[in-house]
């Protein structure tokens, strides 16, 4: 009788234990995000990651992460608001967006697939800096957008390719003034970055 009760108390602080391992585990976003160098400086291995984006597609670490800013603020698990029924009880989302990039289910897939990273999750900065660099690739090949373009890179993000081409962006003032908001972050992430750029690259050399 004491040995069954003792392994039911076992097998409770063993679940109670994973419970506390797997909350301790959850990615939360840096505590300051509008400065950079302190975001790579809190979260240790995002400036590699942000690099290995900018390496393998092109687009600037100041471009992308200026983008995860406003998509998400780097929450990990970020989602839009539930549409409202008969303005009290919560319906829908508005959309299948998720995750530090905000992608939407389609076009995470078509990323996975595209990119041959068919294990990529979106709550993951390293898997969601990717997507951003991989997308901003694809919208200088399709809609011809220099790579330093933040503000029309963050239209086509926005808006999708087709939606571009199409200008469905014209009279949407609001956007508009969202795509400058993200332009003018890229550049102070830019100038912020050159300031510890070269710090970050030579920390790793000291970290074992």
């Amino acid at each position: 009788m004491f040995a069954a009760a003792a392994l039911r108390y076992a097998a409770l602080a063993a679940v109670l234990l994973a419970s506390v391992s797997l909350v301790g585990c959850v990615t939360s976003p840096p505590r300051k995000v509008n400065n950079i160098c302190d975001i790579f400086d809190e979260k240790k291995g995002w400036y590699d990651d942000a690099k290995d984006a900018q390496k393998a597609w092109g687009s600037s670490i100041p471009v992308m992460m200026a983008i995860m800013h406003q998509e998400s603020r780097f929450q990990p698990k970020a989602r839009p608001p539930r549409r409202k029924i008969l303005w009290v009880f919560p319906g829908p989302r508005k959309s299948s967006a998720y995750g530090f990039s905000q992608a939407k289910t389609a076009t995470w897939d078509w990323y996975k697939k595209s990119s041959g990273n068919r294990g990529a999750d979106r709550d993951d900065f390293d898997d969601a800096i990717d997507f951003i660099g991989w997308y901003n690739a694809q919208s200088r090949k399709r809609n011809k957008i220099a790579a330093n373009d933040t503000y029309h890179l963050y239209l086509a993000y926005h808006e999708g390719h087709g939606g571009f081409e199409r200008r469905t962006f014209k009279n949407k003032a609001w956007l508009k003034q969202v795509a400058k908001k993200v332009s003018a972050k890229s550049h102070s992430y830019r100038r912020q970055l050159a300031k510890c750029q070269e710090r970050l690259e030579s920390r790793g050399w000291w970290i074992f």
